[in-house]
């Protein structure tokens, strides 16, 4: 008895459809169906120890060549920074080490307590919205190269990715040792971002390192007066 596609109504004469690609008859979910969407999530197939490896080693190149020549061995940048993002937060919250260093309630403005309170509590996800800031000065510096604005914002969630990875890292080594590291590892993630946009434009150009660590200062000034002035709007919005 031939099958017929649930999807395009077409006959299914061997285990798939020539048409759409769907199977004959659905696996059962079980086990490896778990595992294998775990690991489809992951991209662990396409190696994301090696996606690692390439952003800490040649960061700039290897993500010009996923934009220009080839996407299929380096997990997708969103899936990326998501991943390393709830990896981050994970930590912080077993750790509860933000809580020394983004500790907002003292200020006297409560008009901003609450952004301020959520950026404390989402600092993984903060940290990918400033990329959008970090890419429009990306863009304004860098405007004589052929990227448009979505080409910088995988740009920058590559390296988001990688900087949610470092202070993961710092993270759990303060957790274990209860010695202040965190607040190096912003420096770090700082001068690896200006040698990453540098090699990525141009490795030659000394000017580019320069630009890129203006654009990362920029975009966490920009970043952090719009939640200010976002605050203060919901503040006064609230009040009346």
């Amino acid at each position: 008895m031939i099958a017929i596609c649930t999807s395009c109504q077409q006959d299914i004469p061997e285990n798939y459809c020539s048409k759409c690609g769907e199977p004959a008859k659905l696996k059962r979910i079980d086990r490896h169906y778990i595992q294998h969407e775990i690991e489809h999530v992951l991209h662990l197939e396409k190696g994301i120890f090696y996606t690692v490896k390439e952003l800490l080693v040649r960061p700039g190149i290897t993500i010009h060549n996923f934009i220009s020549n080839d996407r299929s061995r380096l997990v997708k940048p969103v899936v990326f920074v998501i991943v390393t993002s709830l990896i981050y937060t994970l930590i912080n919250h077993f750790f509860h080490i933000e809580e020394g260093y983004f500790n907002f309630d003292k200020t006297t403005t409560a008009a901003i307590n609450p952004i301020n309170e959520w950026v404390q509590s989402h600092y993984g996800y903060a940290n990918m919205l400033m990329g959008i800031f970090m890419a429009l000065w990306l863009k304004l510096f860098f405007r004589k190269y052929d990227y448009n604005f979505f080409e910088l914002l995988i740009l920058l969630c590559f390296l988001q990715g990688m900087g949610m990875l470092i202070f993961a890292i710092f993270a759990v080594l303060e957790g274990l040792t209860h010695i202040h590291l965190l607040q190096y590892s912003a420096m770090l993630f700082m001068v690896y971002f200006s040698w990453a946009v540098g090699q990525f434009f141009e490795k030659g150009k000394y000017i580019n390192y320069l630009k890129a660590l203006g654009g990362y200062l920029l975009g966490v000034i920009t970043f952090t007066g719009c939640t200010l002035l976002l605050g203060l709007l919901i503040y006064s919005i609230t009040k009346h």
